[in-house]
């Protein structure tokens, strides 16, 4: 089973504005609301490929209902604990020729309710996958990812992280099964400019020295890259489409490679599987569909069956 835990959701309240001038009464051509929260952006990619999970997580007042009740009605399995005060955030983003973003702050959260989400996590077992992706609420420790993985140790559970700066570093210790930063990012931990996998490629080993087991680097335009377990190197390239939103790309990649490596996928195809989730929900306002999904990754084969072939290459450990 795959869990994904989602500390920090939120409900996206996307605008499309004619203008935006300050100080002035401004019009939305059109509003769409979509559950939020990187956790969460998984589990609707994992439900759109049909594979079975459960999202876990926090919520808070009328928010907090609508959102569980939305995942309940396309077929995700929830298990969320319910504040007693507060409301699951709202983000405001404002969407077509302008383009910017007002995220919530989110509520307070007491550490009564963190222990009830550790004592439900529980039921996580052996070959499960547990999903820890996305920001820390203020309220919260900043190693929290790290004491979910310190508590639920030695069960043989494999970790999946995705998230900014020393968080991502913390969980390390754990050796995660899979790390999905960005190229930004790692240029932030390592303090360099990274761009193309090529040049990312290093600091994927360093990462895995640190104790990550697999490795993905997504590059936007430039492609993406994974340093597997074994040491085998893969590239894709990005095939090009109309950009309509960068939101959950990231955890569209990491959906669609947990869920091809549990079909028993190779890890290059499913590397190439991940890279076409990740592009179909770049060229889609929500999560992407798998219409779109099998679409990019028929193009992505087609592109790559074309340049000259090249095998994973064994790096040095």
């Amino acid at each position: 089973m795959i869990y994904t835990v989602t500390l920090n959701p939120a409900l996206d309240y996307v605008m499309t504005p004619l203008s935006l001038d300050m100080g002035f009464t401004n019009r939305s051509s059109s509003e769409e609301i979509y559950c939020g929260g990187n956790g969460i952006n998984v589990s609707t990619l994992l439900n759109e490929l049909d594979i079975v999970n459960v999202a876990m997580g926090i919520v808070g007042g009328f928010t907090g209902d609508y959102l569980i009740q939305t995942l309940q009605d396309k077929g995700i399995a929830c298990n969320f604990v319910r504040l007693e005060k507060g409301f699951t955030r709202i983000n405001v983003k404002f969407s077509g020729a302008i383009m910017a973003m007002v995220n919530g702050m989110g509520p307070k959260i007491p550490e009564k309710k963190v222990d009830e989400l550790l004592d439900r996590m529980d039921v996580v077992r052996k070959g499960d996958t547990l999903v820890l992706t996305g920001s820390i609420p203020n309220s919260l420790p900043e190693d929290m990812y790290t004491q979910i993985m310190k508590r639920l140790s030695g069960r043989g559970i494999e970790y999946v992280v995705d998230a900014p700066g020393q968080l991502l570093m913390e969980a390390l210790k754990a050796r995660p099964f899979l790390i999905k930063p960005n190229n930004h990012e790692v240029g932030r931990i390592y303090h360099a400019s990274p761009e193309t996998p090529e040049e990312c490629m290093p600091y994927a080993h360093k990462l895995q020295e640190e104790g990550a087991r697999n490795v993905i680097i997504s590059c936007g335009g430039y492609g993406s890259l994974l340093l597997d377990e074994e040491g085998g190197e893969h590239i894709v390239p990005s095939v090009k489409v109309r950009l309509a939103n960068t939101t959950g790309s990231g955890d569209s990649m990491v959906a669609g490679f947990i869920g091809k490596i549990r079909e028993g996928s190779t890890y290059g195809d499913a590397l190439r599987f991940a890279s076409a989730c990740g592009t179909a929900t770049a060229a889609t306002k929500g999560i992407a569909k798998r219409a779109t999904i099998d679409r990019v990754y028929e193009a992505l084969c087609e592109m790559m069956d074309k340049s000259p072939k090249k095998g994973p290459r064994q790096g040095n450990k």
